[in-house]
């Protein structure tokens, strides 16, 4: 089957998600990422992309954006991605693809989900019991929205604002948030919907996106379809009682 086009219209946050070619390292030590840092903040403002939340993973890596044009996330994810592999490839001698494929990214409603898509993807290294907190993780924002240390690239959305009426408020309402944590039914519909691409949002999002989609923002229904019942045969009139 074919791949659908991309769905990222200006003005609603993705979530991204991006592997190394069949799931192979990416980052190596900490010069590795930082270079990546480095690169997406500079192609970040360059293409005009909020980033509110990212994760850096050893093979993969997770953001929470939202394009502010049509082709921001698109070219802000090449341009990334082709400086990092350039610098990979140098660095540990190699040559060859980085990455698997192209980037995966889900739009969704920021009303519904915006904090927990950032709570989901900060949490990637707690999950993975690479760190037992996420104030442990380097490599994620989780230190920017708890106010452990300031990240010069993270556009604090709306919903993060909303938190509180000053950093301390917002920062500590934060780390309740992370402590209490995401219920499993919420982890499964995040992670379906990052692998899959499939926009995440109530039927009343997904209505308005379909307004103005050049593509499907819902998956097909599963099997064939039913066929229509065959009306049944009458009698002729005179036959009839």
């Amino acid at each position: 089957m074919a791949r659908l086009p991309r769905f990222s219209p200006s003005g609603l946050p993705a979530l991204v998600l991006q592997r190394g070619n069949n799931r192979q390292a990416v980052f190596r030590g900490p010069d590795d990422y930082l270079h990546y840092l480095d690169s997406l903040r500079m192609a970040a403002r360059e293409y005009d992309l909020a980033v509110h939340a990212y994760a850096l993973r050893p093979n993969h890596i997770h953001l929470v954006a939202t394009p502010k044009g049509a082709d921001s996330l698109s070219l802000t994810m090449q341009a990334v991605g082709r400086r990092y592999a350039r610098y990979f490839n140098r660095v540990a001698n190699r040559t060859g693809t980085l990455w698997e494929g192209r980037f995966r990214s889900a739009v969704f409603d920021p009303v519904q989900w915006m904090l927990p898509a950032m709570l989901y993807v900060e949490g990637n290294a707690v999950r993975a019991g690479d760190v037992m907190s996420p104030d442990a993780d380097r490599w994620s924002s989780y230190r920017h929205h708890a106010g452990i240390e300031a990240s010069a690239f993270v556009s604090d959305h709306s919903a993060y604002w909303d938190l509180g009426n000053t950093p301390f408020e917002r920062q500590s309402n934060y780390r309740l948030l992370t402590a209490e944590g995401l219920s499993g039914k919420t982890l499964t519909t995040l992670r379906s919907h990052a692998h899959s691409g499939w926009p995440l949002g109530d039927a009343t999002f997904l209505a308005q996106l379909e307004r103005h989609a050049t593509r499907r923002v819902q998956p097909l229904p599963k099997g064939r379809p039913k066929r229509a019942a065959m009306p049944e045969e009458q009698e002729p009139a005179d036959a009839q009682s």
